[in-house]
């Protein structure tokens, strides 16, 4: 099987399993979702959904958010992990959302990389889901899979990124990486992974995948 080969029998599998894509992340406009992908780093998205509702019920725009003080968003976030860094984050993205942005969430990589807190994936995840604007973030996920499927070398997430950007139709991406995130936990996860269910790995894996699954099963 040749990579475009590959790469076509991924869509294919993906839409028709996912013909409609729910979004992990509860969210109602373009800062709200900035503030659950951050608030997701190093969490899941059921703590961070669980959350979420706590803190926008008391600030779901950054003028309400800048009259919490740094301690009482680390409070109710503390659940989700790392909240002294994302507290931090938070609060000072809202007040330059205020001062730079007429309160609005910019919609460029480089004002989003420049806010508090807020890395290459989360700043991707804002303007695909939000903008619609064509990106292909990376998260364990889709770097996972993408190395299974002998799509990337998986050196990283910055050359994974480069790979599907250069492998898949950029009019697909903002569906692909939601697509390939749901394909990811439901049957091809870190731990407890079932081949027999992973029909995308099965048919197109990597070799050596292959090869040390089966090798471990014995």
């Amino acid at each position: 099987m040749t990579k475009q080969e590959k790469v076509d029998f991924v869509i294919k599998t993906l839409n028709d399993l996912y013909p409609e894509i729910p979004i992990p992340l509860d969210h109602k406009d373009p800062y709200t979702l900035l503030i659950a992908v951050l608030m997701s780093a190093q969490s899941t998205d059921v703590r961070v959904n669980q959350i979420t509702p706590l803190l926008f019920a008391k600030a779901d725009n950054p003028y309400d958010m800048v009259k919490l003080s740094v301690d009482e968003i680390r409070e109710i976030i503390k659940p989700v992990g790392l909240s002294p860094m994302k507290s931090k984050g938070i609060h000072g993205l809202s007040q330059i959302l205020i001062d730079k942005y007429d309160g609005e969430v910019p919609k460029t990589y480089e004002a989003l990389e420049a806010l508090p807190a807020v890395g290459h994936k989360t700043a991707a995840v804002v303007l695909s889901q939000a903008f619609g604007i064509p990106a292909f973030p990376v998260d364990t996920h889709i770097h996972r899979l993408m190395y299974r499927w002998g799509l990337t070398n998986g050196k990283n997430v910055v050359q994974t990124e480069k790979d599907a950007k250069r492998l898949f139709p950029e009019v697909l991406w903002n569906d692909l990486h939601l697509q390939i995130i749901w394909y990811g936990r439901e049957y091809s996860p870190a731990r407890g992974w079932d081949l027999e269910k992973d029909v995308i790995t099965k048919t197109i894996g990597r070799k050596s995948v292959l090869k040390d699954y089966n090798s471990k099963k014995k």
